[in-house]
């Protein structure tokens, strides 16, 4: 399994992406960078990306992507899963004419650029080679994590925006290879996280007890820029 990141950044500065993960060059881990790191031909490997929520720090790069697929390749669709409530919140906020087109039906609604594919928590899903477990986490709007496994054997946990939670933890066990974890904030500010839905380092400690066993590698991902210095 061959992991590129996009972006994983918590707020968006020169130098400093949105959250975006890729995967084998065509499964993409949330959206917030997709058109500004990826060259034509690269975007056009993506056909699935998981979403973990809505939020636009997440999101921003699909209204781009589609709209760069529709001027050139009217035959590529890309699947966007998730939790019903994202693909809601995507589909009333942000593809609803008003802000972007709706490229859910675009060009016609047999064959859109984008297709919406709803999943459930907990639930194990085949897409390709892979096999899909999203799992919920804590987060100010509905929001899961995913765990992903190949058929080689290897695993990657991706807990997207998540506060102080419990579910996806169960989850990591030695056998997972890499998990990605978001840590956005310095202990000074642990209120701020809290409110917000979002880990400290002081958190991150804790909720690692929650794991039967560490996984070899643990990447944080998130960090306001503001403050990366001082998390790291």
């Amino acid at each position: 399994m061959k992991l590129r990141i996009l972006g994983a950044s918590g707020a968006e500065f020169p130098g400093f992406s949105l959250p975006a993960f890729l995967v084998d060059d065509v499964l993409l881990l949330d959206a917030g960078t997709i058109g500004s790191a990826l060259m034509a031909k690269e975007q056009w490997k993506i056909r699935d990306i998981l979403l973990t929520h809505a939020h636009l720090d997440h999101t921003k790069g699909i209204p781009f992507l589609a709209d760069n697929i529709v001027i050139t390749d009217n035959d590529h669709s890309v699947n966007i899963y998730s939790i019903s409530p994202v693909l809601r919140a995507l589909k009333q906020n942000l593809l609803n004419w008003k802000v972007w087109p709706d490229f859910t039906v675009i060009p016609n609604p047999e064959n859109a650029v984008l297709k919406l594919q709803t999943i459930w928590a907990r639930k194990s899903f085949k897409l390709n080679n892979y096999k899909i477990t999203a799992y919920r986490v804590k987060h100010t709007v509905p929001a899961v994590g995913y765990l992903v496994e190949d058929e080689a054997g290897s695993s990657l946990l991706y807990t997207g925006d998540v506060g102080p939670t419990s579910k996806i933890w169960q989850a990591v066990n030695p056998s997972v290879r890499c998990a990605i974890i978001e840590v956005s904030f310095p202990n000074s500010m642990e209120y701020m996280a809290i409110l917000t839905g979002h880990l400290t380092p002081k958190l991150l400690k804790e909720e690692l007890k929650n794991m039967k066993g560490l996984p070899e590698r643990i990447l944080v991902t998130h960090p306001k820029p503001q403050h990366r210095s001082i998390i790291k």
